[in-house]
């Protein structure tokens, strides 16, 4: 294993949980107030293998998922995807794309799904050998030469953040949450035979949201019984998937946070939550709609809202392109023809000839794969049908999809840089720096000691 620092692969996980703090004070930076200070030293970006250790942290992909589920109809096929990243993902979508900032750039770093079968084998063993710069290499796209962030301004960023972030020497790492397909797979499960759910739009009178004709008392196959605990309204799945990808996130920043400790940095997360100023700044494909429409108020309140001139519009993003090639996409339009194409794309992932559980799945974990494939017939024609119905209904009631929520999300950013070590002694207790940041220059770039 080829680290800068050997001690680092014997960092205690206990040491990490215990002294791991935000810390934001970095070399080069300027605080007022009570603990004014003027740091001495000028700005030192993270090198390339410090970055490379943070973003494995996040999202390294670490072989494959065991994904023990029964796998007969309409139970293990909840699966998405079977690689394995360094935190967990719901139906293993992987639904969080990790954005690198620094000085020199903005980057994406590719998903397992964004990646062939073989860069993800390449992946594997790079990581398995220690190679952790390699496989970041390997992994990342650079989308611009600069810096990208959105202004300081208030509802951009809070207030207390203002004087740290996007700091010259600093690394901002962006975790995007991507829900359209997540939310689409978890459609396809509850609307099967086994589920059964039947779901209500509550901002149109609790009508029956595109499921009418699959509704039981229809002759259909889900449950519209109002006694029944299978029934559901739109802001309440749509919540829950959302809430679902930001647990991914989360460990994601929890991941970051503990490998600063372990190498010696600073690092800290913090407020990323717009509906579209990240997405304007690192260059997404942005839709637009008014506020009375995004919001979902219905035509009398459009219409009010437009005859007093206050209905401004709205952007939200769709997708991510770079050189006519298109590195994210929205499973809606204008990426997919109609909500039905995209629909099938989800299912294609799983189930077409090169899907997760036909060809695809000669990549996993399992010993004979062949037991998995063998066993698992293709989604329910009913689930795919009441999927699609649903969906087209979302968009076009809600001109988007999901209705509720963007398809891209953000939620936390986690900034990581080097301290200044002199600022936690003039106002800190010794506690507040491990003897990891006190050796972090000496033993990461051989410069002089910061024991105290």
């Amino acid at each position: 294993m080829n680290l800068p620092d050997p001690n680092l692969a014997n960092y205690p996980l206990l040491d990490s949980l215990l002294y791991r703090r935000s810390r934001r004070f970095g070399l080069g930076m300027k605080m007022d107030g009570p603990l004014a200070y003027q740091s001495q030293l000028q700005p030192m970006p993270l090198t390339e293998d410090e970055e490379a250790l943070l973003v494995f942290a996040a999202t390294g992909i670490t072989g494959y998922a065991l994904a023990e589920l029964v796998y007969t109809p309409g139970k293990g096929d909840i699966m998405t995807h079977l690689p394995a990243r360094t935190t967990a993902s719901g139906d293993g979508a992987q639904s969080v794309i990790i954005f690198v900032i620094n000085d020199t750039g903005t980057y994406m770093v590719r998903r397992p799904m964004d990646m062939t079968f073989d860069e993800v084998k390449t992946l594997i063993e790079l990581t398995d050998n220690g190679q952790f710069t390699e496989a970041y290499r390997l992994m990342r796209v650079k989308l611009k030469d600069e810096r990208s962030a959105p202004p300081l301004d208030p509802m951009y960023n809070l207030d207390c953040n203002r004087w740290s972030v996007y700091q010259p020497g600093t690394t901002y790492f962006l975790p995007v949450n991507d829900l359209s397909f997540v939310h689409i797979n978890g459609l396809l499960n509850i609307f099967g035979p086994t589920m059964g759910a039947y779901v209500l739009d509550e901002r149109h009178n609790f009508r029956p949201a595109g499921l009418k004709q699959f509704a039981r008392s229809n002759g259909g196959h889900l449950n519209d019984d109002p006694e029944a605990h299978e029934i559901s309204t739109i802001n309440f799945i749509e919540t829950g998937t959302a809430e679902l990808v930001a647990y991914e996130q989360g460990m994601m920043c929890q991941n970051m946070a503990l490998m600063a400790q372990a190498m010696g940095i600073g690092g800290f997360p913090n407020f990323a939550v717009h509906l579209f100023g990240w997405f304007q700044a690192l260059g997404f494909n942005m839709g637009q709609m008014s506020t009375s429409e995004f919001f979902g108020k219905g035509m009398l309140v459009d219409f009010v809202a437009h005859l007093l001139k206050r209905d401004l519009p709205i952007p939200y993003p769709l997708g991510l392109e770079l050189n006519g090639q298109t590195l994210l996409k929205a499973h809606c339009p204008p990426y997919f023809p109609t909500m039905r194409e995209a629909v099938m794309d989800v299912v294609n992932t799983k189930f077409g000839p090169q899907g997760t559980f036909r060809s695809g799945i000669t990549s996993s974990a399992w010993s004979d794969p062949t037991l998995i494939s063998s066993s698992l017939p293709d989604l329910s024609e009913k689930a795919v049908e009441a999927t699609v119905s649903y969906c087209e209904y979302i968009y076009e009631t809600y001109g988007r999809f999901p209705a509720t929520t963007t398809a891209y999300h953000t939620v936390l950013g986690f900034q990581a840089g080097h301290l200044d070590v002199d600022f936690y002694k003039k106002y800190y207790k010794p506690e507040a720096l491990s003897e990891t940041h006190r050796e972090h220059m000496a033993r990461w770039h051989g410069e002089q000691s910061q024991h105290s």
